[in-house]
């Protein structure tokens, strides 16, 4: 029997805790979508800029490089693991960089799914490369792939055209990187911003879908789908990652929270009501699929 690291009350937000291969192996459930930010293996004494200070890149071990055979071996193994609990008309999304991406869309391909799109988040606000040796690191690349070749997804074409100015959206996103006003609750080495989040989540799910996130870290994902009321589960092995994500729910219990947050995403990425939803600012009522825990 898993027993959740932490769950609310109406159940559309839950942490386990542990491995994700472990535990998506260990019980029956498909999510509508999966977000995924593996490790980059970027972890290899580096440095960069901070605040304008020179900071090491080392995240943990976690995020170590463990040679291009093992780091592609264990790409592919949980990327195997998710797609056994993606719903056949389902997607996922995976970030990286050239570090990572590349392992990450040959798994997809040798696992039968169907890669959509490379997405290109180009960031307002990118550090300074300080060697002086090459262009400066300014972009992420988000893969959007389903789970099978002939079955159709769910793309919210419209609300990204009109997210976009009443044009169609291209696949370079010009969006700022994580903000102060963010990491109210504690600071984890690779959050991703609401930002990024909120628009994946609105491109290729419906109201009350389910989501999962098996490298939840913070939890980002399972913030920007509570506030755009879709339902949640992540993952992680960090108990200091699952507390930050714990507090970061629990803030979002405040009204005025959650409103000041949407204003916040309003203004960087324009947030959308569905017309499923009465109240964005407002949990929704619990209803439909639950999880086995």
């Amino acid at each position: 029997m898993i027993t959740p690291f932490f769950r609310t009350a109406n159940r559309d937000f839950c942490l386990l805790q542990g491995d994700c291969i472990d535990l998506l192996n260990s019980f029956q459930f498909q999510f509508d979508m999966i977000f995924a930010d593996p490790p980059y293996h970027l972890s290899n004494g580096g440095i960069s800029i901070q605040s304008g200070k020179v900071v090491s890149v080392n995240k943990g071990s976690w995020d170590q490089s463990q040679g291009i055979e093992e780091d592609y071996l264990f790409d592919k193994t949980w990327l195997a693991a998710c797609r056994e609990k993606l719903k056949p008309e389902g997607t996922i999304w995976i970030s990286g960089t050239y570090h990572n991406i590349f392992s990450v869309a040959r798994c997809l391909s040798e696992l039968g799914f169907k890669i959509l799109n490379c997405i290109t988040w180009v960031k307002t606000n990118p550090p300074p490369n300080l060697s002086c040796r090459y262009f400066t690191y300014s972009a992420e690349y988000i893969l959007w792939a389903r789970r099978e070749h002939k079955t159709a997804h769910f793309f919210n074409y419209e609300l990204m055209k009109k997210i976009n100015g009443g044009t169609q959206m291209r696949d370079v996103w010009t969006l700022p990187a994580i903000a102060r006003w963010e990491k109210t609750c504690g600071k984890h080495p690779t959050q991703k911003p609401l930002s990024v989040l909120s628009r994946i989540i609105q491109a290729s799910t419906r109201p009350n879908a389910w989501i999962l996130d098996p490298f939840t870290g913070s939890s980002t994902t399972g913030i920007a789908a509570n506030l755009i009321g879709r339902r949640f589960l992540g993952i992680d092995k960090e108990e200091n990652f699952l507390k930050i994500s714990q507090a970061r729910r629990e803030e979002i219990e405040n009204p005025d929270r959650r409103v000041d947050l949407l204003a916040h995403l309003d203004k960087q990425a324009k947030i959308y009501q569905d017309k499923e939803i009465q109240q964005l600012s407002e949990p929704l009522p619990y209803y439909g699929r639950e999880l086995p825990f």
